[in-house]
């Protein structure tokens, strides 16, 4: 064979390794595109002309999974697997039960973020807000006054021991402690804070607490290894969380008074916190000033009177944000031992008795201290 027949032949061979390397890559890119193009088409709307109203109920407590189902048995979905792959992708979501009036024009997107906001177009349906920091008194009459239900249903379903252990038996988190004669109530601290929605007027308070109580589980869940690794129990985190509420009021002030109370406790020193002592008295801050006897009286919630050095309040004070939960489970690495709020809201921090008084007496000298237990 000729010279130039052998360069024709490794030209021809190299011609050929370059197509076959190409499909190769064009088969690649193939499948690679195929799921992308299956998502792509999954996620979009079913038919974008289509204005009819699908009607849909979510039922309390329906996951993920049922609601997908649901969305796909509807026509208002084409794939199950897309929508929780979708929902995934997003992150952290939590869908309101309810009903609700879809159309197939709607996109993935558009349903998953009615599900999540609780978008409902049934002008029967109501939504509740209950805030971070309040207590079952304040929760009590936020019922009453926009349901159907009286603040002593809410007394008597919590009055209600064979009620209450129906949920020690269904909830993980929720165990003997709540039963303990000195709480008020035994699920205060226990009811996750959030905006819920309802069918109407008519839902009862039992309706009401197993929404409030899904949505903890939910929470408190994402935590439960670092619970049962830490030194509390879920009731001894909630009542540490409680305080933090009432007290912090940022995320980063959470994390240090939660290493003040840390380190109160580890040198069994009275945590001395001003919301367990309304608490204690049933009295609310805005309402007035707590007198000196009430300050120093003993109850297991005061943290604030005698004999409760190194202890912790017997329960939780409020509804607990995820932010304390957090704060509470990972606290700031500090020494202090003392903070002091000025007039403003603003925060300091310090390490010994002496630095605490000191920055009370520039505070007062700058007409900036402020002290709601000073009352008579």
């Amino acid at each position: 064979m000729s010279r130039r027949e052998q360069r024709k032949m490794k030209k021809n061979t190299k011609k050929k390794v370059i197509i076959m390397l190409v499909a190769v890559l064009l088969v690649i890119i193939l499948l690679a595109l195929i799921p992308v193009v299956w998502y792509g088409t999954s996620v979009s709307p079913m038919d974008r002309n289509n204005e009819e109203i699908v009607r849909l109920e979510i039922p309390m407590g329906t996951d993920s999974r049922g609601i997908a189902t649901m969305l796909r048995e509807n026509g208002l979905i084409r794939n199950e697997n897309a929508f929780r792959i979708y929902v995934w992708l997003r992150g952290e979501t939590t869908f309101q039960a309810g009903t609700y009036e879809f159309h197939r024009s709607m996109s993935l997107s558009e349903i998953v973020t009615a599900l999540e906001g609780g978008i409902f177009h049934d002008p029967n349906n109501i939504q509740i807000t209950f805030l971070e920091g309040i207590n079952l008194w304040r929760m009590a009459r936020e019922i009453e006054q926009q349901t159907n239900n009286t603040q002593d249903d809410v007394w008597e379903l919590l009055a209600n021991e064979e009620y209450i252990q129906g949920l020690i038996d269904r909830f993980w988190f929720l165990t003997e402690e709540i039963q303990n004669p000195e709480l008020f109530y035994p699920l205060e601290g226990y009811l996750f804070p959030d905006t819920y929605s309802f069918r109407n007027e008519d839902v009862t308070v039992e309706e009401i607490f197993e929404a409030m109580l899904r949505r903890m589980d939910e929470v408190l869940s994402a935590y439960r290894e670092e619970i049962e690794a830490s030194t509390f129990s879920v009731h001894e985190m909630l009542s540490f969380a409680a305080v933090l509420e009432t007290e912090g009021n940022s995320k980063e002030a959470a994390t240090i008074i939660s290493s003040i109370i840390y380190n109160r406790l580890a040198v069994n020193m009275s945590l001395g916190m001003d919301p367990t002592a309304f608490y204690a008295v049933r009295v609310h801050p805005s309402e007035r000033d707590l007198r000196v006897s009430e300050l120093n009286r003993y109850s297991p919630f005061n943290t604030r009177g005698p004999n409760m050095e190194g202890r912790l309040p017997v329960g939780p004070i409020a509804t607990v944000s995820r932010n304390s939960i957090q704060a509470t489970l990972r606290p700031a690495d500090t020494n202090y031992l003392f903070f002091v709020s000025d007039r403003y809201g603003r925060l300091y921090f310090r390490e010994t008795m002496a630095g605490h008084y000191e920055i009370i007496r520039q505070l007062q000298a700058e007409g900036l201290w402020y002290m709601p237990g000073a009352g008579n």
